[in-house]
């Protein structure tokens, strides 16, 4: 294949976020409802991105956890794929959409079947630096 060179984007280039996905993270199929995410993505955005995991990491909910492992991911995305400093991030925005239902039926009188929606989540966690 000689002659093709590899093109590079330069907004790829290494300390330069992309302006369509700056620095993120991203998790799928999350098992917990997206109300009950949101409410705790609404406590963290604005926060410094230390604090945020910090708070996340001792409050006792399922959604905190959940969102505390996305923040420390898009921590370690920004200082190894930016090279920005972690000091320097602040949580920009959570973005929770809702994933696919899982469909169980419970049993109930007269032989009737009352469905069950187990609902899963995708979350996006966006920093920014501001240095």
């Amino acid at each position: 294949m000689a002659g093709k060179e590899k093109r590079v984007n330069p907004s790829h280039s290494k300390g330069v976020p992309s302006q369509k996905k700056g620095i993120q993270a991203v998790g799928r199929f999350f098992r917990s409802p997206p109300d009950k995410v949101r409410i705790m993505g609404r406590t963290v955005v604005g926060l410094q991105a230390a604090k945020a995991k910090d708070l996340l990491a001792v409050t006792p909910n399922k959604s905190a956890q959940l969102l505390g492992k996305l923040v420390k991911s898009a921590i370690y995305n920004a200082e190894v794929n930016f090279e920005c400093d972690a000091d320097t991030l602040w949580v920009k925005s959570v973005m929770v959409d809702r994933g696919p239902m899982i469909k169980r039926y419970h049993p109930c009188a007269h032989g009737r079947a009352k469905p069950i929606l187990k609902r899963t989540c995708h979350i996006t966690v966006k920093l920014e630096s501001r240095a």
